[in-house]
């Protein structure tokens, strides 16, 4: 059992991800996860309202059940495969994380100084959250899917505008990481 609940190397990780790109390209499929939003609200009628609901979407169950599987894969390994040793992070690292106001770092693998009602209630965690959600769901929106679709299934399947998107995702992931979150981080 400690084979499951331990973090699995990339050399496991990455080939069944290509397993899996090989398999829905053999059925003709693309995988994407922000997709299944568009497909959830064609399902309960969206195409009444707005014609960018209106497509055959029963065509996408299999990417709904997906979505569904990895929620509830998500949910049983957090709740009964988490690991109960400490993470093994850098002495450096845990240090200046905990500059940053992460007291917990290494400690647990979801920092609650990040995560719990008391940061979202400050305006640090109100950027980070609420902004930065709306931020992702109009970039996954108009970059025409999200990371996942774009870096996993758009670059296997060489699609020029997920090079795109994947090098417009870096940067922006690079500009937040070194401009923008140490003035959101809770110790700041």
């Amino acid at each position: 059992m400690e084979w499951i609940t331990a973090p699995w190397p990339w050399y496991v990780a990455g080939p069944m991800i290509a397993l899996i790109m090989f398999v829905l390209l053999a059925f003709g499929k693309e995988f994407g996860f922000s997709a299944n939003l568009r497909t959830m609200c064609a399902a309960v009628g969206g195409g009444k309202y707005a014609s960018f609901f209106k497509f055959n979407w029963k065509g996408q169950i299999w990417n709904l059940v997906f979505a569904v599987g990895a929620i509830l894969g998500g949910y049983i390994a957090h709740t009964y495969l988490m690991p109960s040793e400490k993470i093994s992070l850098n002495p450096k690292t845990v240090a200046e994380l905990e500059t940053y106001g992460l007291s917990a770092a290494g400690e647990q693998y979801i920092p609650p100084e990040l995560f719990g009602w008391d940061y979202l209630a400050t305006w640090q965690g109100f950027v980070m959250m609420v902004v930065g959600g709306f931020l992702i769901g109009f970039g996954t929106r108009y970059a025409g899917g999200c990371t996942s679709g774009h870096a996993i299934s758009g670059l296997s399947n060489l699609q020029w505008p997920s090079l795109l998107a994947v090098i417009g995702f870096f940067i922006g992931g690079l500009l937040m990481t070194y401009l923008g979150l140490p003035f959101l981080l809770p110790g700041q």
